[in-house]
């Protein structure tokens, strides 16, 4: 068999560990990790490369219903990954029982697209319990691949890769060997600010943020990086700071730690933020923040 290339895109409902999943297979933090859901808002791509195959994974935002145009941009990610794939890797847990015969469920089975189902985080069960969700997922999906795993204890990751391989289709490379993403560097440092908000704030306040990296300058032993932290409401920009700007200190201090280990480079990084009202649901705004 001669070079083996594919695009596998990765889909599934918020909180199922997509993410963490594609984090692994990938081998790198691409995808900005929480226990929140719709952490994920882009699409992103990791690619894998071996002597005869490229692996070209894209991560996607969880399967919602949109309430405002924010959303609806990100549920375009998932539809498009739902048209281009060569491969669908839909990502279910234990938590969510038996397979799910929604919308989304029956658009993947009528799209014609080979389906592989990990069923996540089975640290969570018992083998009974485990047995019954595996074979209910069999039940709808007869001719594809069920395969238990658990992303953050690292286990049977091997044989999702390998179920993976097992279908890839025989093509050259679509990117080049050393190419381990399709996002740029200021993409990821806005990430890494955006994951620092999801922990540090409850509630509305991780949702109504956006991060917009103004100025990106690299030199030789450090990266200069001046980011706006944009928010829909007066309200909301005076608890992104905090008191005396503690926590605006917090999210900045832990952005430029993770910021330094993933450029491998000192980093200094500015932090201001801005109310833009309303920016979700603003389609020039949302344009200019790289959401189509």
């Amino acid at each position: 068999m001669g070079h083996r290339s594919g695009f596998v895109n990765i889909l599934g409902n918020p909180n199922v560990g997509k993410s963490t999943i594609m984090n692994a297979l990938v081998g790198e933090k691409l995808s900005i990790i929480t226990s929140k859901a719709q952490t994920t808002r882009h699409r992103i791509m990791g690619i894998v490369n071996g002597e005869d195959f490229q692996i070209v994974y894209s991560d996607t935002p969880g399967i919602l219903r949109p309430m405002y145009k924010l959303q609806e941009t990100m549920m375009n990610f998932v539809n498009t990954a739902l048209s281009d794939a060569d491969m669908i890797l839909y990502i279910t847990d234990v938590t969510e029982r038996s397979a799910n015969e929604g919308e989304y469920i029956d658009k993947i089975k009528k799209s014609g697209i080979h389906v592989i189902v990990a069923v996540n985080k089975i640290d969570l069960t018992n083998q009974d319990e485990l047995e019954k969700i595996v074979e209910s997922w069999h039940t709808a999906f007869p001719d594809s691949p069920i395969v238990p795993l658990s992303a953050l204890k690292n286990f049977n990751l091997d044989s999702l890769l390998n179920s993976i391989l097992d279908k890839l289709p025989e093509n050259p490379p679509f990117f080049p060997k050393d190419q381990l993403t399709d996002k740029y560097e200021r993409f990821f440092a806005s990430e890494i600010i955006r994951e620092k908000i999801l922990v540090n704030y409850k509630k509305e306040i991780p949702y109504s943020v956006e991060i917009e990296i103004e100025s990106f300058k690299e030199e030789k032993d450090i990266i200069k990086i001046r980011a706006l932290i944009h928010v829909t409401r007066d309200s909301q920009k005076g608890i992104i700071i905090g008191h005396k700007g503690s926590m605006l200190k917090r999210v900045g201090t832990e952005a430029r730690h993770d910021m330094e280990d993933f450029f491998q480079k000192k980093v200094f990084l500015e932090l201001y933020v801005k109310v833009t009202k309303d920016w979700r649901d603003k389609p020039l705004v949302l344009k200019r923040f790289g959401y189509r």
